[in-house]
């Protein structure tokens, strides 16, 4: 799977959704989704990168807990294995689920 397909992916959500950050002032109003390669995770074989696997993360940022939302991403995430953690960003009075996956 493309970064654009995964980016497909997560529009079929219906919330808005963009790579890493929105430019400063213009994030839409929450929920909103960013998404970003963390890192990779690649298999090697013989002294070189055999299989390319990127570690990706899928953030919903949404301002109280929404677990219909928290829905729509994981029904948009179905066909891939993710791991799912939550966090409360205090600077920001808002929620962060995080849905890390790698492809």
């Amino acid at each position: 799977m493309t970064l654009k397909e995964l980016g497909t992916l997560l529009e079929s959500t219906g919330l808005p959704v963009t790579y890493r950050a929105w430019p400063e002032k213009e994030a839409p109003p929450l929920p909103f989704i960013c998404y970003l390669v963390a890192y990779s995770n690649n298999f090697g074989a013989d002294g070189g990168v055999y299989a390319r696997v990127d570690h990706i993360q899928v953030e919903l940022y949404t301002k109280q807990k929404e677990p219909q939302t928290e829905d729509k991403v994981e029904k948009a995430l179905s066909s891939l294995f993710w791991e799912k953690t939550e966090t409360y960003l205090d600077s920001e009075k808002c929620y962060q689920i995080l849905y890390e996956i790698e492809v």
